[in-house]
């Protein structure tokens, strides 16, 4: 396919994914933009440049020439509240504004589902009250707010807001779940575990992009929500892991209100990797409708929950040898347990 696209994120867990896609549907010409390495096989295939999405030089310079944009990068809940209001408000103004200057066609914006809070009604559609959770869900609103803008202004900007999304390269805070499951234990659950909790499978969402990319454009300029349509309660999906690993485990919930309260101290205390967002929404409802992504693109996820969990634990389980030792902040990485490393000792 003869254009040129920047993926920003290329070298995360979404953005590898994506350029895999792209290049499996013979899109040849990729920029990646992204402040980390990019140390795949694919990297005599792309274009690095290594590059801050905040600095206007290296955004300028990966934007030559381009006529599709897909922007994935963001600072995720675990980085500070400056790195990301600048991260993802700042660099997604300057990333549009380049793109608009430049004259792309296209520039899918990822957004998320954070964007809605902790609503008190599901399924949630993309009309609703937009309350941000911390943060992250606060930036990604005015992120949205800034890619309006430059719709008004004649763009074609897809915004897409994914529901957590797993599969191959993704780690972060699944890779706690699935190091219990590694080993032999039964997981803890905030709550019953009875609550529905929609993911998405990273290759349903790089088709979402896709779809974005090459559909009309008075078609997808426009806002999805995105999410699996195959889930049941969060007991019950998570459980499909504990099976797949074979040591006859159980999900176990407990009582919401004190372990969070317990987890808010944690936290406080930077003794724990979960944050508010992860911790608060674990035990309630949480899905989208995807009825309107359904109609207007045709789109309809492969993977259920069940399967992209078992999917992801799978691609941990086959390259655990390659990050055993590593750990951060994004997604590319397991985040360190901390003192959940001792309680595991109780299951």
């Amino acid at each position: 396919m003869n254009k040129k696209v920047l993926v920003t994120g290329g070298a995360g867990f979404l953005g590898i994914n994506l350029i895999r896609y792209l290049l499996h549907q013979g899109v040849t010409d990729i920029v990646s933009l992204d402040m980390a390495e990019f140390d795949y096989p694919e990297k005599d295939r792309v274009k690095i440049i290594k590059g801050d999405i905040r600095d206007k030089n290296a955004v300028r310079e990966a934007m030559k020439g381009v006529q599709w944009v897909v922007h994935t990068a963001a600072a995720l809940p675990l980085y500070k509240k400056d790195e990301i209001f600048s991260t993802d408000i700042e660099g997604t103004q300057n990333l549009i504004e380049e793109a608009h200057h430049e004259m792309v066609e296209r520039f899918v914006h990822i957004s998320s589902t954070a964007v809605y809070g902790i609503p008190d009604h599901h399924p949630l559609a993309e009309d609703d009250q937009l309350i941000g959770v911390g943060p992250y869900g606060v930036a990604k609103i005015k992120a949205e707010k800034v890619c309006l803008e430059y719709r008004e202004k004649g763009m074609c900007v897809p915004i897409l807001r994914p529901k957590s999304f797993i599969g191959p390269e993704r780690l972060g805070v699944f890779a706690l779940f699935y190091d219990w499951a590694k080993d032999g234990k039964n997981f803890p659950m905030i709550g019953s575990g009875n609550n529905r909790y929609q993911l998405l499978d990273v290759e349903d969402l790089c088709e979402a992009i896709y779809l974005c990319l090459i559909k009309d454009a008075e078609i997808t300029n426009d806002i999805f929500n995105v999410g699996a349509t195959d889930f049941t309660t969060m007991k019950e999906d998570y459980q499909a892991v504990l099976d797949r690993a074979g040591h006859g485990k159980k999900i176990i919930g407990f009582p919401a209100k004190p372990l969070i309260w317990a987890l808010r101290i944690l936290e406080f205390f930077k003794l724990s990797p979960l944050y508010k967002w992860v911790y608060e929404t674990a035990c309630e409802d949480s899905f989208v409708s995807t009825e309107k992504i359904e109609q207007k693109l045709h789109f309809y996820p492969k993977f259920s929950n069940k399967q992209a969990l078992v999917r992801n634990y799978e691609w941990y389980l086959d390259n655990l040898h390659t990050f055993e030792n590593a750990g951060g902040i994004s997604h590319r990485v397991p985040w360190s347990q901390g003192i959940l490393k001792f309680f595991k000792l109780f299951f």
